[in-house]
């Protein structure tokens, strides 16, 4: 019985928490200081999407933007544009589409495929990314 009581209080203590309110200017320089430039996109982005892909391989018009300060969410982060020609499952090409990169700490943090945010890559300044068409698995 005590054992029980014990570990039923303990549980009721995990539950307990507390929240300190931040002040919009706390806030503000909390999302400020993830805005490190990601120095290692380029060799980051490929292992993620060596990963990602179904198949790495032979990936085709591969290009990508430098990451620049960009409104996302509340703020600024750093994002870049990646731009390729995935080989589809059956062995063709599904064409070339635009891809968001967004980084926080100077990391990869997400990867947007579709939707309204990768709106943001139209008029993106892309160079190649031949590394990207140089992938293996």
């Amino acid at each position: 019985m005590r054992f029980i009581a014990l570990v039923l209080g303990c549980a009721l203590a995990g539950c307990a928490s507390y929240s300190v309110e931040r002040t919009p200017e706390e806030r503000k320089a909390a999302w400020d200081a993830g805005n490190v430039f990601p120095a290692d996109y380029r060799p980051e982005l490929i292992a993620y999407l060596r990963t990602y892909l179904n198949d790495p391989t032979g990936v085709r018009e591969a290009a990508i933007s430098e990451p620049a300060l960009k409104s996302v969410g509340p703020g600024e982060r750093y994002v870049a544009c990646v731009r390729f020609n995935p080989k589809r499952s059956g062995g063709g090409y599904a064409g070339a589409k635009d891809h968001l990169v967004i980084y926080v700490g100077g990391k990869l943090d997400r990867y947007v495929e579709s939707g309204p945010a990768v709106e943001m890559c139209r008029g993106a300044a892309y160079a190649a990314f031949p590394e990207l068409e140089r992938l293996a698995r």
